[in-house]
């Protein structure tokens, strides 16, 4: 394994594929507008990452704090966990999905739970949403789960099960604790379940949409590249299915991976689903995945224009570049900058011309996490994160 790794893909069109999909609409989002404390997130230009990358500008989506948790995952979670326990439990409503309008449609809570596996995010997410349904909920991670990530979870009320494996062996412990009473809440795919993580990629949606309001109410530059991290891919499909909808001179598209857990990169290389077995040791937690979600795989296959893989050294420079922004990142949230770090300072002048990383472009990045493992992000950054967050004026 080498600390960067980058894939042009031949393969990338305008339009991205819509099978398995509905058209993506603002409906998720009228649900999150209902969740106690929901708030669009920050959009932040940051000048001086536009000088380290040599572009015009740098717009970054700080999804730091979401609805009182420190990632955009509840956003996904909740839209699916809603649609997930409303189609199996509740009975016909109408309006929008609310968590009260669930609640009330299914009746008795006793016995019944929901599950999710995860390596941080998207199981406090699903915990948090059961809790507010007044379900039980068992999330399972990895062995060498953070504890922070593990306290973090059952303080949300879950039961948190330890698997002795990688990620994928958590996912598969986790479908075999599905049964009338018990829904699984999974932010991928396999063969006979779809849905749930079809749901997570709609969820998700509604940070591209706030993205797109912030540029419409101050007048910002449309991005010329959007960068997106990736581990299953249901986040990166869900920002391709928002660019790469066949608009007239679509943004270029970054996909980063862990070098380590490459899963995407190695599938486009294939040219069909590819395991990368584990162990996956990257500090990049939510990104340590060994196989795409084959719901969203087509959508990647068809949607990227590079994949990056790379070594921790780069999501850490990258932690602490955006700290000197102002923005707290964790190791997973700073992985799309990592991975443009290594385009401009590791690509060839082919492979920065085909990411669209020239002086006129203006570059889009989510931080899709705060600051999930303190102890890591102080040892990463020199200063804790409460040092670090500042008043920013945000769009």
């Amino acid at each position: 394994m080498t600390d960067v790794e980058i894939h042009l893909n031949p393969a990338a069109k305008p339009l991205v594929p819509t099978a398995g999909f509905a058209a993506e609409s603002r409906v998720p989002q009228d649900t999150h507008r209902t969740l106690p404390g929901y708030r669009p997130t920050a959009v932040h230009s940051c000048p001086g990452l536009a000088d380290r990358l040599g572009v015009r500008a740098v717009l970054v989506k700080d999804e730091s704090e979401r609805l009182g948790l420190p990632s955009f995952k509840i956003l996904g979670a909740s839209w699916a966990a809603l649609t997930t326990v409303q189609a199996a439990w509740g009975a016909n409503t109408n309006g929008p999905l609310s968590v009260e309008s669930v609640r009330s449609s299914i009746g008795s809570t006793d016995g019944r739970g929901l599950v999710a596996a995860t390596d941080g995010n998207h199981g406090r997410g699903v915990a948090r949403v059961a809790a507010m349904l007044g379900l039980d909920s068992t999330i399972l991670v990895p062995a060498g789960t953070a504890q922070a990530r593990i306290d973090a979870i059952a303080s949300e009320g879950a039961s948190v099960d330890v698997v002795d494996g990688t990620y994928d062996d958590a996912i598969a412990a986790s479908a075999r604790l599905a049964d009338n009473d018990h829904l699984v809440v999974s932010d991928t795919s396999w063969e006979g379940y779809s849905a749930a993580p079809r749901a997570v990629v709609e969820g998700y949606s509604t940070l591209f949409y706030e993205i797109d309001d912030v540029i419409d109410a101050h007048g910002l530059p449309r991005p010329d590249v959007v960068a997106l991290q990736a581990g299953v891919g249901a986040f990166a499909a869900s920002g391709l299915r928002h660019y790469r909808d066949g608009r007239p001179n679509p943004p270029r598209t970054v996909v980063v991976e862990p070098a380590s857990a490459n899963c995407l990169m190695a599938s486009a290389r294939a040219g069909g689903l590819t395991l990368v077995p584990g162990p996956h040791p990257s500090s990049m937690a939510g990104l340590n995945c060994g196989m795409p979600s084959e719901l969203v795989w087509p959508v990647l296959a068809a949607g990227t224009d590079v994949f990056v893989g790379i070594a921790d050294s780069y999501a850490e420079d990258a932690m602490r570049a955006l700290a000197d922004e102002g923005i707290v990142a964790g190791e997973s949230g700073a992985a799309g900058l990592g991975g443009l770090l290594a385009l401009a300072e590791r690509g060839t002048r082919k492979e920065r011309a085909h990411a669209g990383l020239d002086p006129d472009a203006c570059v889009l990045l989510v931080n899709t996490e705060g600051a999930t493992d303190p102890s890591n992000y102080e040892r990463v950054v020199g200063r804790p994160a409460t040092d670090v967050a500042t008043a920013l004026e945000p769009h």
